[in-house]
């Protein structure tokens, strides 16, 4: 049924009948380590070079261990002189061309991982890594590339049967990697709607979020429940601490509840839930490893603080650029429970 890529020469075949094994088909609902609320990741925000600089970014992320998440930026390059067109990892306009594909920088890389992970057959920790798609165009043409390269892995990608009915959650079959993307309703029609009902998704929506005021009640920041699709909840820090990162004071009582009540409403609504970027550092580290200001609380007690606070709220995903000292962190907190 299913079967591992390798390389034409040298690379051994594991069997049809150990991937039909390997894959764990789940109830929407039951408690497992890929329901909503049953673990805490560090999710390594802007995981790929930006113009030929900080190519090891994924090695770092890969270096903090599984299960983790990888965010991976996606835009639609064509080309001058011959009009031909593909995707390539960038985090926007203009590119070049000479970027890396999600194919040669992603798959490529997390290979080895996940041909141990089918070959062992333990599935406690499956997904050991959520994909995160942030596209940066949706040309139909690049929905389709993304769509068709997704296929190519699909032995190694949790899966969900699309439904008649787009409110009925069908059942996951669980697999090492988990990809979502983002909220767009041009995805949804390419990822879910043009689909025939029983085909197996390989990707996974966030649902709309109304951020009109970000410190807003949660029903009203996010009004739906998770559907067959849409399955996750994106947030900036915003609307937990009034102005993000930069205004941020010191972490209290208040703010903790805030946290809590919109771990909860995601959850309680079958809904995994993400909140970004956490970065305490100085100037010149954020220079140094091109990390934006806006996400910095400035020191590393600070956003220590943050991550202690998210851990203990049950946050599914923690985006941060540090990815070892993220990684650290959680690792050192699940010890202790």
């Amino acid at each position: 049924m299913k079967k591992i890529r390798g390389s034409i020469v040298g690379r051994l075949f594991v069997s049809a009948i150990l991937f039909a094994a390997a894959a764990v088909s789940l109830p929407a609902q039951s408690r497992n380590a890929a329901h909503p609320g049953a673990r805490v990741l560090m999710d390594a925000h802007n995981c790929y070079p930006y113009f030929e600089w900080w190519s090891d970014r994924i090695d770092r992320a890969l270096s903090a261990g599984t299960p983790l998440a990888i965010e991976q930026d996606l835009l639609w390059h064509v080309d001058r002189k011959s009009g031909r067109g593909w995707s390539v990892v960038s985090h926007g306009a203009p590119s070049q061309g000479n970027e890396p594909t999600l194919e040669s920088y992603f798959f490529n890389r997390v290979r080895p991982v996940v041909e141990k992970a089918l070959a062992h057959g333990d599935s406690s920790k499956w997904p050991l890594i959520t994909l995160n798609l942030d596209l940066k165009s949706e040309e139909p043409e690049h929905l389709a590339a993304i769509w068709k390269m997704l296929e190519a892995h699909k032995d190694w990608i949790t899966t969900a049967e699309k439904t008649a009915d787009l409110h009925q959650i069908s059942t996951l079959t669980v697999r090492p990697i988990l990809v979502l993307t983002g909220d767009s309703d041009a995805q949804q029609k390419a990822f879910y709607e043009d689909l025939p009902i029983g085909t197996p998704l390989l990707v996974f929506g966030a649902v709309h979020t109304n951020t009109s005021d970000p410190m807003a009640a949660p029903e009203i920041l996010e009004p739906a429940a998770a559907d067959n699709y849409r399955r996750w909840w994106n947030n900036p820090w915003r609307v937990v601490e009034a102005g993000g990162q930069t205004k941020a004071g010191d972490w209290t009582a208040a703010d903790d509840a805030r946290l809590r009540a919109l771990v909860k409403h995601a959850h309680d609504h079958n809904l995994w839930i993400r909140f970004y970027t956490l970065d305490g550092a100085t100037k010149q580290e954020l220079s140094c490893n091109g990390w934006f200001h806006d996400y910095n609380f400035g020191s590393k007690v600070a956003v220590v603080q943050r991550w202690r606070a998210a851990y203990r709220a049950g946050v599914d995903y923690i985006a941060s650029d540090q990815y070892e000292q993220l990684g650290q962190f959680l690792r050192q907190s699940q010890s202790k429970r």
